[in-house]
């Protein structure tokens, strides 16, 4: 049975992690199962210059993203997709809330395993972030994604099901988590687009900066 929502992450994207916890705190007021599936970054990218088409540095970081989702994969491949939620909790904490992307991206080559020890992950699971075979479970869930949508998207894409019929977007795109009425006013209305079958798009390009320190609040 399909869940009510699939929520397509990468953790070090700050948009995804402002809507996954508006996506969040809905779910825990209207008992919906979210089921948080991985769209890489890095591998979305992959066809891409970075010298030419990224800032410097965004090679270390969207890799980063890559590395942990390797390890994401690892420890759902063992314990299963219950164990995302939290996961991706801990580990989009850490990168936009509580400032620790500068450990990733400064030992970025080996993996970051003082990192992934310090928030408890199973040293099992530590040499996932530069194992390789793991991209080819990131790429299947990257494509299945972009299946849904068609291409020339980022993350957060977001699956909506009714009635067992599943519809899918991109976005959406927001720059801080409402307040908890807000959020289901806003969830209601976003419920109601996505699940129309005849939408498509709905867009503006401006926007505010992402309000990262008060998304856990």
């Amino acid at each position: 049975m399909a869940a009510d929502v699939e929520f397509f992450w990468d953790p070090i994207c700050p948009w995804a992690w402002i809507t996954s916890r508006w996506v969040a705190r809905v779910a825990s007021q209207r008992d919906l199962e979210v089921d948080w599936r991985f769209i890489c970054l890095r591998l979305l990218n992959e066809d891409k210059d970075y010298a030419t088409d990224f800032p410097a540095g965004y090679p270390e970081i969207h890799g980063s993203g890559q590395k942990l989702l390797r390890v994401a994969a690892s420890i759902r491949d063992a314990e299963g997709p219950g164990a995302m939620a939290d996961l991706y909790t801990q580990f989009g904490g850490d990168v936009h809330v509580r400032r620790r992307r500068n450990e990733l991206t400064g030992d970025f080559a080996a993996g970051f395993p003082d990192y992934l020890r310090s928030v408890g992950i199973d040293e099992r699971h530590i040499a996932a972030a530069n194992d390789e075979r793991w991209d080819e479970v990131l790429r299947a869930e990257k494509d299945e994604a972009l299946s849904r949508t068609g291409p020339d998207v980022g993350t957060p894409i977001i699956s909506f099901t009714k009635d067992g019929v599943t519809q899918s977007f991109f976005g959406p795109v927001i720059s801080e988590v409402p307040s908890p009425e807000r959020s289901l006013a806003l969830w209601d209305a976003v419920w109601e687009v996505a699940t129309f079958p005849g939408f498509a798009e709905l867009k503006r390009s401006l926007r505010n900066a992402p309000q990262l320190a008060t998304s856990l609040d």
